[in-house]
């Protein structure tokens, strides 16, 4: 039988519905003959699918490769590591998600339309769903947790996405949101895990008594655990399966490898591609290798000497052996970068010309132009920043030295990297997870008054294109704003996009997964509630 008649039937649409119980064996077996399967093989097929249906029950753990010790549940301080992104879809809910096709379905919206040219978002929201102290949600509860992340005094990231808004306001089962200018986008900024829903009182939201996720939180210890048990009442429980959930902080890849082939976790994210080959031959465990929206990074900080040179920071742009990073510290798991922090994936994305590769006498040259003949400079970094971290550094120091630079490695402390490192130290190494689209990302990362705007960068034209492409409704002239952002950014801005990482975890082939979202790590950071025992 020929190999695409097999991917078809068992790895197609076929399963869904067999796992979901919305294809009886005998449609399957019909539908296999007609294609040429024997009798004897579809049954067999169908089978194995079956059996790979969620089932409900067991206590799942996780080994997560991030977390700190100032971790809180408090969502207006949830992104700046993996870590936190979790507690939105382990202990609450929000309007929207993102599926594993980069699109926007509803969740505890029930529906959402936009008019306007698309200055009025409208959510209809869904009945029935309730918070873990009991109270019904309301718009009321919605409006509250959204303006949480909008007040003056917040430390959000999601408060730069919000800053569009002009009103939102309660409306029956509705919940309006009228923007300051039209964003064909704003859904995305809706999905966002920090937009979690509490319940509140009088417009103050209570975050400490839980929200209306699939779990419940029972032991917190920031830095070290978080455990949670199923809720019951949670208005999607059909479709939630393990009992009991638990994500534990692991910083060392080692340690997270032992834990897993030691059985004591189920799952480890940031795998060790050093040691990536030892789990692949291990027949109890399962490697997913996804590519998504991540990058790893060398932030510069524009708004101080030296880097407030466009020269010196051109001049770095060039100094770094991207392909050689990609080789020694990725293993080839994922693609070089070219200073363009949107996915090549991600719609009105483009490859800036010129591509910026190691010319160690390009570097020299624009040294030059900023009226230098070396450079020195530290460089911070740990391996909290990305796996294999402190290996890019020492890569990046080598490949420099060729073109007169003198990189100082300051090796940071793992516990704190994202407290003391992250938007205090001039250069480091980081990582950006990436956004579903151009617009949220702009806006959360190189927007001028951007809370996440680790660069510091401050382009007029930027923030003028910005702005503009998000209210355009041609297709065509939407694109062409795109690419000119894209291209500023690549030749003027200080993030140096060293590589396009993939999502690579393991996992214990006791549990079982459908397609796996790609927008983030952990399965879009649904795992919790999408995962199951087979």
């Amino acid at each position: 039988m020929p190999r695409a008649t097999l991917e078809y039937l068992s790895l197609g649409w076929t399963r869904r519905h067999i796992r979901s119980g919305r294809m009886s064996r005998r449609e399957f077996v019909q539908l296999a003959l007609a294609t040429g399967v024997t009798a004897v093989m579809a049954e067999d097929l169908f089978v194995a699918e079956a059996r790979a249906a969620p089932k409900a029950g067991g206590s799942f753990k996780a080994a997560i490769g991030q977390g700190a010790s100032t971790d809180s549940l408090d969502p207006t301080t949830w992104g700046t590591n993996f870590y936190t992104s979790e507690f939105g879809t382990l202990i609450s809910d929000q309007l929207l998600n993102i599926d594993q096709k980069n699109a926007l379905v509803p969740r505890l919206a029930e529906s959402f339309t936009t008019e306007s040219g698309a200055t009025k978002w409208v959510f209809k929201l869904r009945k029935g769903v309730t918070f873990l102290n009991g109270k019904t949600m309301t718009a009321d509860d919605v409006v509250a947790s959204i303006n949480m992340h909008r007040g003056p005094d917040t430390k959000s990231g999601s408060k730069a996405g919000l800053q569009i808004v002009d009103d939102i306001k309660a409306d029956g089962d509705n919940v309006i949101f009228t923007l300051k200018s039209g964003s064909a986008d704003f859904g995305y900024e809706v999905a966002s895990y920090r937009l979690s829903i509490f319940p509140s009182k009088d417009g103050v939201v209570d975050w400490q008594s839980g929200g209306c996720g699939a779990f419940k939180v029972t032991t917190f210890d920031p830095g070290v655990t978080i455990q949670a048990t199923r809720n019951t009442d949670y208005w999607d429980a059909a479709n939630v399966y393990f009992d009991e959930v638990e994500a534990l902080v692991v910083s060392d890849p080692v340690a997270r490898s032992n834990a897993l082939v030691s059985n004591a976790v189920h799952y480890i994210d940031r795998c060790d591609l050093k040691t990536i080959g030892l789990l692949q031959a291990n027949p109890d465990i399962e490697i997913d290798n996804v590519t998504g929206f991540s990058h790893l990074v060398a932030t510069i900080n524009t708004a101080i000497a030296p880097f407030d040179n466009p020269n010196v920071r051109m001049a770095l742009k060039y100094a770094f052996d991207r392909e050689e990073l990609l080789k020694k510290v990725l293993l080839g798991f994922g693609t070089v970068g070219n200073d363009n922090p949107f996915a090549p994936t991600i719609k009105y994305a483009i490859d800036p010309e010129p591509r910026h590769r190691f010319d160690p006498a390009k570097a020299k040259e624009y040294l030059a132009k900023a009226g230098l003949d070396s450079l020195k400079i530290d460089l911070s970094t740990s391996d909290a920043a990305f796996a294999g971290a402190l290996d890019a550094a020492q890569l990046m120091k080598a490949s420099a030295a060729q073109a007169g630079i003198e990189i100082n490695i300051v090796s940071e402390a793992a516990d704190s990297y994202w407290d003391v490192v992250w938007m205090k130290k001039p250069f480091m190494l980081s990582y950006w997870g990436g956004r579903s689209a151009i617009d949220t990302m702009a806006t959360q990362a190189y927007a001028a008054d951007a809370a996440w705007n680790d660069t510091f960068w401050k382009h007029p034209r930027f923030n003028e294109l910005l702005v503009a492409a998000r209210a355009e409704t041609d297709e065509a002239k939407r694109g062409a704003m795109y690419a000119e952002m894209q291209q500023l950014l690549h030749d003027d801005g200080g993030q140096i996009v060293l590589a396009f990482n993939n999502y690579v975890t393991a996992h214990s082939k006791a549990v079982a997964h459908g397609d796996l979202n790609s927008n983030l790590d952990h399965d879009g950071s649904y795992m919790w509630r999408r995962w199951w025992f087979a």
